[in-house]
């Protein structure tokens, strides 16, 4: 779908040098469990803006990929409704998975598109995890699922017996 879109906006675009932007996720640099085609989709869309980046700088366009973090949505309402959704991010109240104001979202995607920025995260703690997400990643996974949140939440959603179901 973005790959469509982009390439019906080029011709457009590209008159102007313009700026073409798509909005992935946090979910790209920091997958959870219970959730894998969602971040699939999310990092491929941080894949598919950096390729196509690529392939339209020597015509002057920039490509961007904006990656907020959690924020008042209805999907976030669904998750917040869901046993499994809040056993994982606990209600999304504090520490990594604590939700942003819409405010914060909107001024920083505004912000990265004055400044036809690469890459937008709203919050300076998510940064450093878009940056270099080999480097956070077990260290989110160690601090953002701690105990038995992960197996409590597979349990919610399909039963003690998962693993052994496969």
């Amino acid at each position: 779908m973005i790959r469509r879109t982009f390439r019906a906006a080029l011709p457009h675009v590209g008159r102007t040098k313009g700026y073409l932007l798509a909005v992935s996720s946090m979910a790209a640099f920091v997958q959870s469990p219970l959730n894998g085609p969602y971040v699939a989709s999310e990092a491929g869309v941080w894949a598919l803006c950096d390729a196509t980046r690529l392939e339209l700088r020597h015509h002057g366009v920039g490509v961007g990929s904006a990656h907020p973090t959690f924020f008042g949505t209805p999907m976030m309402d669904d998750v917040h409704a869901d046993p499994a959704g809040t056993t994982l991010w606990g209600g999304n109240k504090s520490g990594l998975w604590k939700m942003i104001p819409l405010e914060t979202v909107v001024d920083s995607v505004v912000t990265g598109i004055e400044r036809r920025s690469n890459l937008i995260v709203p919050t300076w703690t998510n940064a450093l995890a878009a940056r270099v997400p080999g480097l956070v990643r077990p260290l989110a996974d160690r601090i953002g699922f701690r105990g038995t949140a992960i197996p409590d939440a597979i349990a919610r959603v399909t039963g003690a017996g998962w693993i052994t179901r496969r």
